[in-house]
């Protein structure tokens, strides 16, 4: 089954205006997110999806396939949902734009549950937490996990409620990599918001409120979503340090 990376790229940013442009030792961070993609074995297609001019110059430039969108969309997964109705793809991909250091690995991870089992609508990744601002950070978005894998919640809060429980490896962060069965994803955007969406500002949970299960898969990576100049100067740090040791 034909698999497709869509990654939803906005040039407008309430903490960080023009990120997915933002220079990362020479190279803007779409490109690290595109080149990530590219690399994944699982991969068939890969297209940046945009609403401005500006970012579909920039990957072209550098030799990728971007797909120009509405304007109008309210999240990533609906700018994602229109692009994929014109690909030939039985499953998609939504990688982030701000996660330029997404292993192709991880996207590999993510992609084999859907391709091993075709009774699971959308899968993602969570990786072990082993610090405890991270446990506490509401920006990172904690995920709970049945016995068979599969998402029982995800939160904001530091969960499960265990005094030393990000130490104990209990606790967990969602690592915000959706892989989508075709046909679900094209009917999402039709969903409507559900409360506990509304509550936490989580996506995902709009899914499990209306009985869709998310499988979970467990990476040993883990990545910085790019929100703020902060985060963007510790993700340039980890390269520049990457390549001194190369």
């Amino acid at each position: 089954m034909k698999v497709a990376v869509f990654i939803p790229s906005r040039y407008g940013s309430t903490r960080l205006e023009a990120k997915p442009l933002a220079d990362i030792c020479g190279k803007p961070m779409v490109q690290w997110v595109y080149e990530c993609a590219s690399k994944a074995s699982l991969a068939d297609y890969v297209a940046v999806v945009t609403d401005d001019e500006r970012i579909m110059k920039v990957v072209e430039a550098f030799g990728g396939r971007a797909i120009m969108t509405s304007p109008l969309h309210r999240s990533g997964t609906d700018r994602i949902a229109e692009a994929a109705a014109g690909v030939n793809a039985g499953i998609i991909v939504n990688l982030q734009g701000d996660e330029p250091l997404m292993e192709p690995g991880m996207v590999d991870e993510a992609i084999r549950p859907m391709l091993d089992d075709p009774s699971i609508a959308i899968s993602t990744l969570k990786t072990r937490i082993t610090d405890e601002e991270e446990y506490t950070n509401p920006n990172a978005v904690k995920v709970v996990t049945g016995l068979n894998g599969d998402a029982l919640y995800f939160t904001r809060s530091p969960v499960p409620n265990i005094k030393g429980a990000f130490a104990d490896g209990v606790a967990y962060k969602h690592i915000g990599l959706y892989v989508y069965r075709r046909d679900f994803l094209l009917k999402f955007p039709t969903l409507e918001a559900t409360p506990l969406e509304l509550a936490e500002r989580l996506e995902q949970l709009r899914a499990l409120e209306n009985g869709v299960s998310i499988r979970v898969v467990e990476t040993a990576f883990n990545t910085i979503a790019v929100d703020t100049a902060e985060d963007l100067e510790r993700v340039r740090e980890i390269v520049r340090s990457r390549r001194a040791k190369a």
